[in-house]
């Protein structure tokens, strides 16, 4: 059985170990690099020469991830990037991610951080496995409305982190009643903490049947036809791009309530949890947008990426 925890410990093992030998790179700048405390470096570096990770070269099975991770790095400039086996299910994928981004995330919280989350499937298991097994204080704020809906049950661990949701639907009616409820004290309470976040998680959707946004209801397929003959090939925080990760502009995104584009991309350590070769051409937009600092993915997808 597929451990996520073990596995990101091994992840991170082996990207620290091909770091300090293979590019002699200093501890601090290690830990600089990864967001993490040198002590941290320093233990890992010791468990994998216990554990034969490190011996006259890095072990084969996760030279070729951490191979991946170097490509998608380099090739669209982001700080970080985890990759995690596919699931052989692919009706499980965004649980898988979900899993491994809680992980990650969870090796980079601060006491008393803020992290900002957007819309979708993926990002709500992402906060819900977080939340479960937090041991410090975070709070958790929300870059859209309706993100109550996919949020877990009161009965949920969630519910021991602090909350900070947009008191609004996704979707507003008209441009101008979306304008009008972003003036809202309430509103603009919680827009005012986005910027103040250590990290953002946003999904990737893509433009097919299970996209989250359709089958919620929010918008209709003859909305999702439009899209697509306007050129979107998916979206990031509810807003639809094209295959250069250009925003799509259409009356449906005077509607949305979400922050902007050019907000995204000026917060720090923005991580996008999302995997599947149907989300390869989105997946692939919000990368060349310059939308996200870090990726969490799989391998198949990883690789498709790379052919990009």
């Amino acid at each position: 059985m597929y451990d996520a925890k073990s596995d990101f410990e091994e992840s991170l093992m082996i990207k620290i170990s091909w770091y300090y030998y293979m590019e002699n790179l200093t501890q601090q700048a290690i830990a600089d690099q990864l967001g993490i405390s040198r002590m941290r470096v320093i233990k890992l570096l010791e468990r994998a020469r216990q554990t034969g990770i490190v011996q006259f070269r890095i072990a084969s099975a996760y030279d070729k991830r951490h191979s991946l991770e170097t490509k998608l790095m380099e090739h669209y400039a982001l700080k970080d990037c985890y990759i995690v086996p596919a699931n052989p299910d692919p009706s499980m994928t965004n649980d898988t991610i979900a899993k491994a981004a809680s992980i990650y995330i969870a090796n980079h919280i601060t006491d008393n951080c803020y992290i900002n989350f957007g819309y979708g499937d993926t990002t709500s298991r992402t906060i819900e496995y977080l939340a479960k097994g937090l041991e410090t204080s975070v709070s958790f704020v929300s870059l859209t409305g309706g993100v109550g809906y996919y949020l877990p049950s009161s009965e949920s661990n969630i519910f021991n982190a602090k909350l900070y949701l947009i008191p609004s639907p996704l979707l507003m009616s008209s441009g101008e009643m979306a304008s009008a409820i972003k003036t809202e004290s309430s509103i603009q309470e919680v827009i005012s903490m986005i910027s103040l976040a250590n990290m953002t998680i946003v999904g990737i959707g893509a433009m097919d049947e299970g996209a989250t946004i359709l089958k919620s209801s929010i918008l209709r397929h003859n909305d999702f036809l439009l899209l697509e003959m306007k050129g979107a090939v998916g979206d990031i925080i509810c807003h639809f791009i094209d295959k250069d990760g250009r925003l799509v502009d259409t009356e449906i995104d005077s509607r949305l309530i979400s922050i902007p584009l050019q907000t995204l991309s000026q917060l720090k350590n923005v991580i996008g949890v999302a995997a599947g070769k149907h989300k390869v051409s989105a997946i692939a937009a919000a990368l060349k947008g310059n939308y996200l600092d870090i990726l969490v993915t799989d391998e198949d997808t990883a690789e498709l990426l790379c052919q990009d």
